[in-house]
């Protein structure tokens, strides 16, 4: 069977790959695409501080990496994350409150990380995506599952709370969901998911999955780079805040220090010009 992903993410190099088994994947293409894959399938991707510290290296060098239109983090092996693994969570019920604190700071700038990345961030989710694996999700733009996929916010179940992955949670769900998800920690389907908001889209199976995120990466070929990373922060700028006078003059100023920015000026000139930007050739 074909791989539908392989189009837009072919000619691909693996900077992390020196090492025999690394925990952290990337997969990048000349055409801005990258696949960062957590791999510990052995683990079910479960994260442990190695792999949360590859992980916000990864997103983190993403920040400035010229080109990049799209970022797509998925598991290998079928799962996406089963949140915390066992060991790592053996080892931390032992340490001191301030020892936990930061180690669960890993977590938390991690998925700051993933966050603030320019590009549009795609997360793919086939089997399990919990705890922090549900977390990693919500701190995507977009999130596309399989319809055999399960979510859980679990902690309570282990007498914790989701707390570093709670911020993007609520924002993706709405603090209403967020209350009976976090205080049940019940496992829910991809269709309950999609209905929450956590998910933006569910497809039958993984080849279906991979198909969207193809589609994906094409579109964003279009799209400037550097409007994009403006784009995603004007919505974190204007989300929730009052329409006054502030709020008026600062989307002002954004959209005319764009016009005249390089890729403004590019963008114009090809839409008048009737021919497509340098960034889409």
């Amino acid at each position: 069977m074909s791989d539908p992903i392989a189009t837009p993410f072919n000619d691909v190099v693996h900077p992390l790959r020196e090492e025999e088994h690394p925990p952290v994947l990337i997969d990048a293409s000349p055409e801005g695409a990258v696949v960062v894959r957590i791999n510990r399938p052995h683990r079910k991707n479960a994260f442990d501080v190695a792999t949360i510290d590859a992980l916000r290296e990864a997103f983190t060098t993403l920040h400035s990496a010229d080109g990049v239109r799209i970022v797509v983090v998925r598991g290998e092996g079928g799962t996406f994350s089963a949140g915390g693994d066992a060991e790592w969570m053996r080892e931390a019920a032992g340490w001191s409150e301030d020892d936990n604190r930061q180690d669960a700071l890993g977590l938390a700038h991690m998925l700051k990380a993933l966050h603030d990345i320019p590009a549009l961030t795609v997360a793919l989710v086939e089997g399990a995506a919990f705890g922090g694996g549900a977390g990693i999700v919500a701190a995507c733009d977009v999130a596309i599952a399989t319809q055999d996929a399960k979510f859980s916010f679990s902690e309570v179940k282990l007498g914790l709370t989701p707390a570093t992955i709670s911020p993007y949670v609520v924002q993706a769900i709405g603090p209403r969901a967020a209350r009976v998800l976090f205080a049940t920690g019940r496992v829910f389907s991809a269709e309950e998911a999609l209905r929450w908001g956590l998910v933006q889209e569910v497809v039958a199976d993984a080849e279906r999955l991979e198909a969207v995120a193809a589609a994906l990466a094409h579109a964003v070929r279009a799209c400037a780079p550097g409007a994009m990373g403006e784009a995603k922060r004007l919505v974190d700028l204007v989300y929730g805040r009052e329409i006054d006078r502030p709020l008026i003059e600062e989307t002002a100023r954004r959209i005319a220090a764009r016009r005249i920015s390089a890729e403004g000026q590019e963008g114009l000139t090809a839409f008048l010009e009737k021919r497509k930007p340098n960034w889409a050739e």
